[in-house]
C-alpha cells in the first residue's frame, strides 16, 4: 500500500467518524493501522483473512503501532463465508482489498453492511494500469471495469475513483 493510499484511508475513517470498519484482506497489517489511526478511538476494525499467518503478522503490527487488542477483531476464512455472518447496517466503513475476482460480492455484502452514509473502499481498481488499456485483458481487468460501472450506475451510491496508489475506489451509501 502506497503511503498516499494509508493517508487517504485515514481521512476516510475520520470523515465518517468511524467506530466499527469491516476490512477484506489482512495482509500485513498496513492498511489496518492506517484505519485504525482515523478511526474514534473506542473503535474496532473487524479484519478478514484466510490466511492465519497474515493475521499473526497483522496482531503483531497493531501491538506494535501501540493499539490494544480490544481495538482489532480477526476472523480467519474466505471473505465470502465470513462476511454474511456479520451485522446488518453495523458497520462505518468496509475496505476491500482481497480477492479482485470478488470484488462485485464484496459490493454486495458492503452495501448490505454499511449504515446510511458508511462508504466502502476498493483497492487497487487501475490492476496496474491495465483497467485503461484498451486491448484485451485477463479476467480480474474485466471484473474490475465491471466494479466501477457498477458502482458509477448506482443511485444507492455517490462515488469517486481516487488516483492514488493503484486506484481507490471510494462509494458512500446514500
Amino acid at each position: 500500500m502506497s503511503p498516499g493510499t494509508g493517508a487517504v484511508l485515514r481521512l476516510l475513517a475520520a470523515s465518517v467518524d468511524a467506530k466499527a470498519v469491516a476490512e477484506i484482506g489482512t495482509g500485513c497489517g498496513v492498511s489496518g493501522i492506517h484505519l485504525l489511526h482515523g478511526m474514534r478511538p473506542d473503535g474496532v476494525l473487524t479484519t478478514v483473512d484466510p490466511e492465519p499467518d497474515h493475521q499473526q503478522y497483522a496482531r503483531q503490527a497493531f501491538r506494535d503501532a501501540g493499539f490494544a487488542a480490544n481495538r482489532a477483531r480477526f476472523i480467519p476464512g474466505h471473505a465470502l463465508d465470513v462476511l454474511p455472518r456479520l451485522a446488518d447496517a453495523g458497520y462505518d466503513l468496509v475496505f476491500c482489498d482481497g480477492d479482485r475476482l470478488e470484488y462485485q460480492d464484496y459490493l454486495a455484502e458492503s452495501l448490505r453492511l454499511l449504515r446510511p452514509g458508511g462508504l466502502v473502499a476498493f483497492e487497487g481498481v487501475f490492476a496496474n494500469g491495465r483497467t485503461v488499456d484498451s486491448g484485451p485483458q485477463p479476467t480480474e481487468v474485466l471484473r474490475l471495469r465491471e466494479l466501477v460501472r457498477t458502482v458509477r450506475d448506482s443511485q444507492e451510491l455517490v462515488s469517486s475513483l481516487l488516483p492514488v496508489g493503484d486506484g481507490l475506489l471510494c462509494a458512500v451509501k446514500r
